[in-house]
């Protein structure tokens, strides 16, 4: 089954089960599935519906700052249902551990040393988001990779 069609079945079992917030979670993640498709006219695979997820949660995580800050807790607990949601469909994402050792790897076979300043990020970051996409958080691989070039 694909992911785009476990999404299919478990919006029509929210529906059936009354549950609103996976319901409307799964709505949003279908409505922007339907717009690329419409947009690129093309139908989209497992790896773009999972980055359309990454998107979806990245979006509600900017978001989560914002809503703390104005005292809106009442938003603060639906978007984290939301990314709840959003993560079960999700690849399993990557630990810190691991994510620093794709970075040794690359940095390795680049010639690119750990400790040899920022001047080699832009070069780094790259290969290492390539090999991550999808399993890792953009600005965790960020940090990862500047703590890796000191």
């Amino acid at each position: 089954m694909t992911l785009k069609e476990r999404l299919n079945a478990d919006f029509k079992e929210a529906m059936k089960n009354k549950e609103k917030v996976r319901k409307d979670t799964i709505s949003f993640v279908r409505a922007a599935i339907k717009q690329y498709e419409v947009d690129n006219r093309e139908e989209i695979d497992d790896a773009g519906v999972a980055s359309i997820l990454a998107k979806q949660v990245k979006m509600r995580k900017d978001a989560l700052d914002d809503f703390r800050e104005a005292g809106r807790d009442d938003l603060v607990e639906a978007y984290t249902a939301e990314i709840e949601v959003l993560q079960d469909y999700m690849p399993k994402q990557l630990t810190d551990d691991e994510i620093s050792e794709i970075i040794r790897e690359t940095a390795s076979s680049m010639g690119i040393e750990e400790g040899s300043g920022r001047g080699s990020m832009g070069k780094l970051m790259g290969p290492v988001m390539g090999k991550v996409k999808g399993v890792a958080d953009g600005g965790n691989v960020k940090n990862l990779v500047m703590k890796f070039l000191g």
